[in-house]
């Protein structure tokens, strides 16, 4: 098996571990991703240092605090309109300290994927994170990805790039998997198990569902989100999205990628071994962990989160998928199947239809059915070796289009 992430393959990155701390660069900082990773930073200044930061420029104040306590030398933001109030935050708050240079516009983080570090953490929502994903790789840096968009819509993309062991996930999911693979060789993995939370809706019927709100799909039970990935957990596209994912890092077969609801959230998938043994990672819902895995691989970092109190009782459940209910994870097997274009074409019309619905234009059911209509509607999609980031980018903007006038009705 060629996996992009294979714990026991370590890739050597162009730029080494130098005798201090690791040189870390994290893209979309002022995301949850991106806060949590520079809070595990600053209480481990001896293991890692961030060299750049860059984010889309909505909140300037928040950057140039994070630019100036980490003492980073770039900064960059894709939104330009947004750099003159960066530079008078920076100045405000500088007190003496230097200030980074700032690079701003689309291409901003693609260029500081490439700067001189050991690692680049993509914490970047959205497909938009590709070509940064891309920059980071052929620059040989170690990819600590959080950005699983850039993969399932750039598959063919990355895996030309990536080297073994050149990623490392962040996703709890695929953290727990990474882990649970150094139980045993490749040869010896019957079959991966995502888990799932559930979301909000577990349990209920797809009649059920049809008069679901946006602050009912907002209301999460166990993870705090962004609002399209909250939704998305509740339609658990998400869950689809993480299938397609677990299929291209660890190159296993799609009816060998199991999902099973588990709502306590504390075992965050598992690995079946061909002798029947299953091993699974366990921790608190807690992001910082798999987040410090990736930024130390592969060691890790003592007290990044807290662990399971075993000295209270606690019951941990799981539940077959329920695929009529809730039928975006089938539908993500097909598109990951189809391949090419398919995953991008899939994951454009979610994120358009998703705001439709938080609009209140469009149904909570009808958010994973207008998105099959819009699959089903692209047909054979580019693929192979001749797909280009061109080709993504174009099914992206046809699959919005699409979406948005399916529901407009």
């Amino acid at each position: 098996m060629n996996s992009l992430a294979h714990p026991q393959l370590h890739f050597t990155p162009v730029v080494k571990d130098p005798s201090g701390p690791r040189e870390l660069v994290i893209l979309g900082s002022t995301g949850s991703i991106g806060t949590q990773a520079i809070d595990v930073v600053l209480r481990n200044p001896d293991r890692f240092k961030v060299v750049a930061l860059s984010a889309a420029g909505g909140q300037v104040e928040l950057l140039a605090e994070q630019a100036l306590r980490l003492g980073v030398h770039s900064v960059g933001v894709a939104r330009e309109d947004a750099v003159p109030a960066l530079r008078e935050a920076l100045a405000a708050k500088a007190q003496g300290r230097p200030l980074p240079q700032i690079l701003a516009g689309p291409d901003a983080a693609t260029e500081l994927a490439a700067v001189e570090c050991h690692s680049v953490l993509n914490g970047i929502t959205g497909s938009i994170g590709l070509r940064p994903t891309l920059a980071a790789l052929r620059a040989g840096r170690v990819l600590v990805l959080a950005n699983k968009e850039s993969l399932i819509v750039g598959g063919p993309l990355v895996k030309a790039l990536a080297r073994p062991g050149q990623i490392v996930p962040v996703d709890s999911e695929h953290t727990a998997i990474f882990q649970a693979l150094t139980g045993g060789s490749r040869a010896e993995v019957r079959k991966l198990v995502v888990t799932a939370s559930g979301g909000p809706f577990r349990g209920r019927t797809r009649e059920q569902l049809a008069a679901v709100t946006p602050e009912d799909a907002l209301a999460h039970p166990t993870w705090a989100m962004g609002p399209v990935i909250t939704v998305n957990s509740a339609t658990l596209v998400n869950k689809g999205l993480e299938v397609i994912e677990a299929h291209l890092l660890y190159d296993v077969p799609f009816d060998r990628i199991e999902v099973v609801v588990h709502p306590q959230s504390i075992v965050h998938s598992m690995v079946e071994f061909t002798d029947g043994s299953t091993l699974a990672q366990a921790s608190p819902p807690d992001m910082r962990m798999p987040i410090s895995l990736g930024l130390g691989w592969p060691d890790r970092v003592p007290d990044a989160a807290p662990g399971c109190d075993w000295t209270k009782a606690a019951t941990w459940e799981f539940f077959p998928l329920d695929n009529e209910a809730f039928p975006a994870v089938e539908l993500a097997r097909t598109v990951g199947t189809l391949g090419g274009t398919a995953p991008a074409v899939f994951n454009a019309a979610n994120e358009e239809c998703v705001e439709a619905f938080l609009n209140g234009r469009l149904a909570f059911t009808a958010i994973v059915d207008t998105v099959a209509k819009v699959v089903a509607e692209h047909g054979t999609p580019a693929s192979g070796t001749s797909l280009t980031v061109e080709d993504v980018l174009h099914a992206e903007d046809w699959a919005r289009a699409r979406a948005t006038e399916l529901a407009a009705g």
